[in-house]
């Protein structure tokens, strides 16, 4: 073949991406064809890694947005060797490690799980903090780049104003982003939807901007070059490109930029499958062949890559001989491994809010877990993570020695920018906001509990008790949306995330704990804006009794053979003390009182010990400032719950405690009617 090698190479991931589209019978061809150029000149050309070994640590990232176009990496991945022929002819099957939509597999160079547009870029900002935090510590050979690629879709999806306001201000110089601007999205052109000047946009907050023809390779390369080069700002570079880009009809004509090439097999289009793979220079009876040019091509590549690698790795390993120490503690950051820590000995003030007894923990942290960063989207001072902060300090551009990312008002982009810090692996993120906002986070969260991420959510004002603010900030069926994805399983079979909502600040200490050692799920810290009283203590220490509560639930208050159990989390534990006293005084009740921290946990203890917090033969009375059906699966079909069925109200929180019946004397009432309404007590 006489066509310049490069081109032959960008062609066959052209052919590769419409193969693998065609074959499945869905999928999205057009957009790969599109971005062919700028992917195997960055790939050749750019991109440092190591074929041998690739996890190494110091590796180049990519980190997809447009999941949909994951024919595009995997065509490339495939041509470097990280993929077999089967495994793109198999692109959608059950069971093939090519899904519709790219899955973290770091070993084949999958940095990230994408789809939900925007998310994948703003992941990659995460990554590209992750590695200034890290470099501000170790040196300036931790030098390598993360690199993104967006289309249309990610540029519009809200998003995106967050991604970009936070990795200009920071000036993330290490993050380059490729738009792929073909002008067509999946079911109009770009000009039907919007009228906005990306490039200004993108000036405004504080980025590198190039417009490039998306085809021309010398302008792909200058303008990455140009990127690598940058000092202070992150690059995106625009390129326009074609969508379907070299697709033809069935007479040989041109069929490309049309809308329907999107999200289609090309076949189902005006164009013709079988003239364009052979337009393209590919066999129609093999074409998941690599082409014979291609293939010697990528095999001196693969082995240019290790070389180059291996000299960087000398270079590291000068520096690990020469700073022992940093070395050690490197490692140790990338191992994910915790420091011993001492949470007994963090020390809580009588009857604090669970948020303030959260403080605590964090200062504690902030000075004996040194690769932690923590955020908050401008509530520090009120979600309590201020208290890491004391003892730290804000990113800023410049300047990553401090360890706390002051977000803004960008929850889902916080969250997004934590899912990518856990991706790039070496820091611990931890992010925070009130309860009711982390609707915004949800589609974060969900890609947190897909991708099998450590981040620790932090949410405070957890229930209508925020009292004034009114139903606006008062969270009601927030709980019971978190737990469900303590029922929903991930993909390694483990409940997909860690949900906790600690009864006073023993509890809260537990709960850090716990949250610190799930490194493979995520973790959500529900915490109170208001003070509880603290449980009493069985005996000698409450932080001992309350390291019960790893296993999900415990009883705070035992009596031998008990005529009702009260169920609870939270605030409401302590509320149930009260009712308790109430019940044995006035009523001559033995009381039990189950405090379940995490429903999730606790049904994964074995069935004995489950029933000997909650029996199945005594009355069950279960307590929540949330929905009913929060506690409703542990109290069971016999049992009452009593929770809020209706949005908050605008009041002090003690008013909205006795107008909903969250009093002690309320719920002992409610208790007696329970109990003799269902003729339970002989």
């Amino acid at each position: 073949m006489n066509k310049d090698i490069n081109l032959q190479a960008a062609d066959n991931i052209r052919a590769l991406a419409v193969a693998m589209v065609e074959k499945a019978k869905s999928g999205h061809p057009g957009g790969p064809m599109g971005g062919a150029d700028f992917m195997h000149i960055l790939y050749s050309e750019f991109f440092n890694y190591d074929p041998s070994d690739m996890e190494w640590a110091f590796r180049d990232r990519f980190f997809m947005d447009a999941g949909h176009l994951s024919t595009l990496m995997y065509a490339q991945y495939y041509l470097l060797g990280n993929y077999a022929k089967d495994d793109v002819a198999n692109f959608r099957q059950w069971g093939s490690i090519t899904p519709g939509h790219p899955e973290v597999d770091v070993a084949r160079g999958i940095e990230n799980t994408s789809g939900p547009l925007g998310q994948g870029h703003t992941m990659g900002v995460g990554a590209a903090i992750a590695a200034k935090f890290l470099k501000a510590r170790f040196g300036d050979w931790m030098n390598h780049k993360v690199y993104g690629f967006i289309s249309d879709g990610g540029i519009q999806e809200e998003i995106s104003q967050g991604a970009g306001r936070i990795a200009g201000h920071l000036g993330l110089n290490n993050f380059i982003m490729f738009f792929d601007s073909n002008d067509i999205q999946l079911s109009t052109s770009t000009d039907e939807v919007t009228s906005e000047d990306t490039a200004a946009k993108y000036e405004a907050w504080g980025w590198k901007v190039v417009t490039i023809d998306g085809h021309n390779h010398n302008e792909i390369r200058q303008a990455l070059k140009d990127a690598n080069n940058e000092t202070e700002k992150p690059t995106l570079i625009i390129g326009k490109t074609i969508m379907g880009k070299g697709c033809v009809t069935a007479d040989g004509s041109m069929f490309e930029g049309h809308c329907e090439l999107h999200g289609q097999p090309i076949g189902a289009t005006g164009a013709d499958y079988e003239k364009t793979l052979l337009n393209l220079g590919a066999s129609v009876e093999n074409p998941f062949d690599i082409f014979s040019d291609v293939s010697d091509f990528y095999k001196n590549l693969i082995s240019e890559k290790t070389a180059q690698a291996a000299e960087k790795k000398a270079v590291i390993d000068v520096w690990r001989k020469d700073n022992a120490a940093l070395a050690s503690k490197l490692d140790f950051f990338l191992s994910g491994d915790l420091p011993e820590l001492d949470f007994e000995s963090i020390e809580h003030k009588a009857g604090l809010a669970t948020r303030v007894a959260s403080s605590n923990v964090l200062g504690y942290l902030a000075d004996n877990v040194e690769n932690m960063i923590v955020s908050s989207a401008d509530l520090s001072n009120s979600d309590k993570t201020d208290g890491f902060l004391k003892k730290s300090s804000a990113l800023q551009k410049g300047d990553f020695s401090g360890s706390f990312l002051q977000a803004g008002v960008a929850e889902l982009t916080m969250s997004c920018i934590a899912n990518g810090i856990a991706l790039h692996g070496g820091c611990i993120p931890v992010v925070a906001t009130f309860f009711v906002f982390s609707d915004y986070m949800k589609p974060a969260i969900r890609l947190s509990g897909i991708q099998e991420l450590g981040v620790k959510y932090v949410w405070t004002h957890d229930a209508f008790r925020v009292g004034e603010d009114g139903p606006t900030h008062q969270p009601i069926e927030q709980e019971a949306q978190i737990r469900l994805l303590e029922k929903l399983k991930n993909h390694s079979g483990k409940n997909s995330f860690l949900a906790m909502r600690p009864a006073d600040s023993a509890e809260t200490s537990v709960a850090w704990k716990m949250a610190l050692e799930n490194k493979d799920t995520p973790s959500g810290l529900i915490l109170s804006r208001q003070g509880i009283k603290d449980v009493p203590a069985q005996g000698e220490s409450r932080y001992q009794e309350a390291l019960a509560a790893e296993k999900g639930g415990y009883l705070v208050k035992e009596v031998e053979n008990p005529d009702i159990v009260l169920v609870a989390n939270g605030s409401e534990v302590s509320t149930l003390i009260d009712a308790a006293q109430i019940l044995e005084e006035k009523e001559g009740l033995k009381v039990n009182i189950a405090s379940i921290i995490s429903e999730g946990v606790f049904r994964l203890q074995s069935k004995a010990y489950q029933e000997s917090i909650i029996p199945n033969d005594k009355p069950l009375y279960g307590l929540t400032a949330g929905l009913p059906v929060n506690l409703e699966g542990l109290v069971g079909a016999n049992g009452k719950v009593f929770g809020v069925d209706h949005f908050g109200y605008s009041a002090p929180a003690g008013v909205l405690d006795e107008k909903f019946g969250f009093t002690g004397e309320q719920v002992s009432q409610n208790v007696m009617e329970y109990l003799n309404t269902n003729v339970l007590i002989k």
